[in-house]
């Protein structure tokens, strides 16, 4: 009898710490939904941008996994000064990428991003306001642009603005929807079928505590370091 008590007793307590934790993440968008919303304002300015800085904000997303935003980002920032993001080889461009991991398998996909985006019939800004459906429009970059899955390609659109109910599943985010109990465990591997549950699931969360989906990741990371960044 007293096993069946302490074992209640201990899914109040797991209860109680979950509902807990909701409260801090409630919390700290309330203290920086103002940050937040206006770094979102900024991506969505980038929607109208020429497509070469388009085109910049899709290189950050390439160069992303396994790799930090900020080091990410300062690469890209010497690409372009450097005047090799556009024109570049890909030694080049690689000899830029201080810090970003993988950086030879990353700089052959910026250059093929650049043949196909840059180049080809279709230029990045048309593909980028030629679509109607933000799903729709992710799974034609996942498809068709190496090096983008689908963490990427919902990073890439979130930041100029088409982000609406698609989720940013890198390990930070993974790692929080384990904390708030909204999935049991991070998934050895993302196939589309459990990106799109996962993405399913975080959208439920997202409307459970009132935060919407393109907010709730920059929420998750500022927690986590302190500030709003991309």
């Amino acid at each position: 009898m007293s096993c069946s008590r302490s074992s209640r007793g201990s899914r109040v307590q797991k209860l109680t710490s979950k509902e807990r934790r909701i409260e801090e993440v409630v919390a700290a968008y309330e203290r920086r939904r103002r940050l937040i919303r206006s770094r979102l304002a900024e991506f969505r300015a980038k929607y109208t941008w020429p497509q070469e800085e388009l085109f910049a904000e899709l290189c950050f997303c390439l160069f992303t996994p396994q790799s930090k935003a900020e080091t990410c980002d300062s690469a890209v920032k010497a690409l372009k000064a450097s005047d090799l993001l556009l024109k570049g080889s890909e030694k080049a461009v690689s000899s830029k990428m201080r810090g970003v991991r993988f950086k030879n398998q990353k700089a052959r996909f910026l250059i093929g991003a650049r043949y196909k985006l840059l180049s080809g019939s279709r230029k990045l800004d048309e593909i980028v306001s030629g679509s109607e459906n933000n799903s729709d429009l992710r799974e034609w970059f996942v498809k068709n642009v190496k090096g983008l899955g689908y963490k990427e390609a919902s990073h890439f659109l979130r930041n100029v603005g088409l982000g609406k109910d698609l989720a940013i599943l890198d390990r930070h985010v993974l790692k929080n929807l384990v904390s708030y109990g909204v999935i049991e465990e991070i998934p050895r591997s993302l196939t589309r079928k459990r990106y799109l549950q996962i993405e399913e699931k975080m959208l439920g969360f997202s409307q459970k505590v009132g935060i919407p989906m393109e907010e709730l990741d920059l929420v998750f990371w500022s927690m986590q370091t302190g500030r709003v960044f991309k």
